[in-house]
């Protein structure tokens, strides 16, 4: 459980990085990552290198004590390189380049681009490889941070050719895959195909679902060129990526294959203020964020890394990208690193050393003021860090008996064919995600291909492509399951199963969906579970089956249907209905949920319990009586925190 923070010397007079490393170790602070946006002051000019200043501020930085991750910097190419290579440039969805002035000027697919990105990443990590105070390594920053990850650019197309040949290998398995008969858009040849922009009216389903593919396997081997880089140059140190919040326009599972650890950029008001949050809750958690929102990307995160994560930039207060950007209430800095260390976190690092008082960030909040005087964020982390220092290191958090399927693919496949305004695949997972911690359950956010032996219970929000090694796990793990709406609806050419959803499915669960029909807000459909009506939202699906409904549509028709310990839900619920269906699978896992205030979440590392309040009202922890707490009491005031160990059974 160490503590970092995000620094850029070559922003600041170079008399100031002295004290600026002195005061980082007094703070706590034994992590600093740096370099990321620097390629222009490490390479002016083509081919003429200035390590000079780079050498100058490791030294500085090893001097206090302070272990580097460096970065390579190819977030922000120079104005020079995309002078030399105007190719480069991503496209828009419109067919316009996305030019320089800001930063993630380029496209994944430039190949001239990725030989300049192989080059740069030679330079810095053979300089700096060895040094013992560069303990890990950082590829880039934010991969598709404002919507880069798509490029509709010539290389794009291009590439995209290449890898549909080599994914089909004949053009007639590709029209037949696409259903290209369908308003004549069968091709002849793979270099009549373009990218799926600028048609008409709605671009073909499955030419979309492979374009996603193909451009989120560019960024898996853009990546995977750095990273083999840095392994020559640099062997036994760790190797990350920050990745985002609610991001998904890549496979980040594909992407962790190849990092020794995930990291993430936490900002959990901005979060809660950009997306579909109600507004209700945007007013209620302005200060402290959505009480899911941070853990839902820690456990996420930990999938991604395999077990092994951090935070890479946590908030230290207002943010300047959002549309409205409140401070974070007094103690939550604090609350938000504890909460990572209580989900597995190996290093919880701060964004930034210092406010910028020029250029496009100087509106976002540092440990640091302008002027040099720390900050709340900073007393918050000097806090953390004594804190720390006397509870001492925990082991990481064990397995969850619950598990939550995440498929980037099923997000891309809703996003291209949502059939209701506002269905978010994204959205209904997180919603799942809640409705188990407020439950007080500990979940695992997995891979479709994950081993799910040793879950209790799995959730699938839903699988739309499901495949067979998927649900052969599934069938060998024994645990409940439950399937959210739309699973098994396509095949993986994006067709409509033969045999109708849920598709495969169906050997396991005697239910066929007949119909499927979208609804406006307010327009139901109603559920009847026993004497209770709730509601779903958006999406019906009717089906036929001869299983006894544990719940019915307002009509009688199944709505919510279990076969040995497999569970179908034909809509997606609201809140209360998915209160009722969580219980009652927990209850089928022999789980045990926790009675928790509003507004309060738990999660366990090692064995220590925590318990965290979102609520702006004081709250009370679950603890038993007579708990001895290591951090807090039992009461929780807004933004607080309790930890006491879990005493043996």
């Amino acid at each position: 459980m160490k503590l970092g923070v995000c620094y850029y010397p070559e922003q600041w007079p170079e008399e100031m990085w002295v004290d600026d490393a002195r005061r980082m170790a007094e703070l706590g602070i034994t992590w600093v990552r740096i370099g990321e946006f620097a390629w222009s002051r490490i390479e002016p000019e083509p081919r003429r290198f200035d390590w000079s200043w780079l050498d100058r501020a490791v030294e500085t930085l090893a001097a206090a004590g302070l272990r580097i991750i460096l970065c390579t910097p190819t977030a922000t190419p120079p104005k020079w390189l995309v002078d030399k290579h105007p190719d480069m440039l991503a496209g828009d969805a419109e067919g316009r380049t996305r030019g320089f002035g800001s930063r993630r000027h380029y496209c994944f697919s430039s190949q001239a681009y990725r030989g300049e990105c192989a080059r740069i990443t030679e330079a810095v990590a053979g300089r700096y490889g060895g040094h013992p105070a560069v303990g890990a390594w950082q590829t880039d920053n934010e991969f598709g941070c404002h919507d880069t990850t798509i490029s509709y650019s010539q290389n794009a197309a291009q590439q995209f050719r290449i890898w549909l040949a080599q994914r089909y290998q004949s053009v007639d398995a590709l029209n037949r895959a696409w259903g290209a008969v369908f308003w004549s858009q069968e091709y002849r040849d793979f270099d009549e195909v373009l990218p799926p922009n600028l048609t008409v009216t709605e671009a073909n389903p499955s030419h979309r679902l492979d374009y996603n593919r193909f451009a989120s396997d560019e960024v898996a081997s853009f990546n995977r060129l750095q990273v083999e880089i840095i392994r020559r140059h640099a062997p036994g140190r760790d190797v990350t990526h920050n990745f985002m919040g609610f991001y998904t326009e890549f496979d980040h599972f594909a992407v962790g294959r190849d990092l020794d650890l995930a990291t993430w950029d936490s900002y959990p008001l901005g979060f809660l203020e950009q997306f579909w949050f109600p507004e209700a809750d945007k007013l209620r958690y302005l200060r402290q964020g959505h009480p899911d929102i941070s853990a839902f990307h820690h456990d996420l995160y930990r999938g991604v890394g395999r077990g092994r994560w951090g935070v890479m930039e946590q908030q230290p207060g207002p943010v300047n990208w959002a549309r409205y950007n409140p401070a974070p209430l007094p103690g939550m800095v604090r609350s938000w690193t504890w909460e990572a260390f209580a989900h597995g976190a190996e290093l919880v690092s701060y964004f930034r050393w210092r406010q910028a008082p020029f250029a496009q960030e100087q509106m976002h909040a540092g440990l640091n003021r302008p002027d040099n005087v720390l900050d709340h964020g900073g007393h918050e982390a000097a806090q953390v860090a004594r804190e720390v220092g006397a509870l001492g290191q925990l082991a990481g958090c064990t397995s969850a008996r619950v598990a939550l399927i995440f498929s980037y693919e099923a997000d891309w496949q809703f996003g291209i064919q949502p059939h209701a305004r506002g269905f978010r695949w994204l959205q209904l997972a997180f919603e799942m995600y809640s409705g188990l911690r407020r439950m007080g359950l500990d979940v695992d956010i997995v891979p479709p291909d994950a081993d799910f032996s040793g879950y209790a219970l799995v959730v699938a929000p839903s699988l739309p492509i499901i495949e067979a090694g998927t649900l052969a796990a599934l069938t060998a793990s024994g645990a409940v399951v439950l399937f959210g709406p739309r699973t098994g609806s396509r095949t993986r050419d994006g067709h409509i199963p033969a045999n109708l959803p849920p598709g495969p499915l169906q050997d396991r669960l005697a239910v066929r969906v007949a119909r499927v029909e979208s609804l406006r807000p307010g327009a139901g459909p109603d559920v009847d579970v026993g004497p209770d009506r709730m509601s779903g939202r958006l999406w019906r699906e009717m089906l036929e089956t001869g299983l006894t409904p544990l719940a019915t549509f307002t009509d009688g028709a199944a709505a919510w249907v279990v076969q040995a310990r497999w569970h179908y839900l034909a809509t997606w619920p609201d809140a209360a209905l998915l209160d009722a269906v969580m219980a009652r699978v927990v209850a089928d896992a022999g789980l045990s949920k926790v009675q928790l205030d509003e507004g309060v979440r738990l999660r366990r590392r090692d064995d220590v319990q925590f318990a965290f309040n979102f609520a702006p009202e004081t709250r009370r922890t679950p603890a038993p009586e007579g708990t001895v707490f290591l951090l807090g009491g039992p009461e929780l005031p807004a933004a607080g925190l309790a930890a006491w160990r879990i005493q043996p059974q």
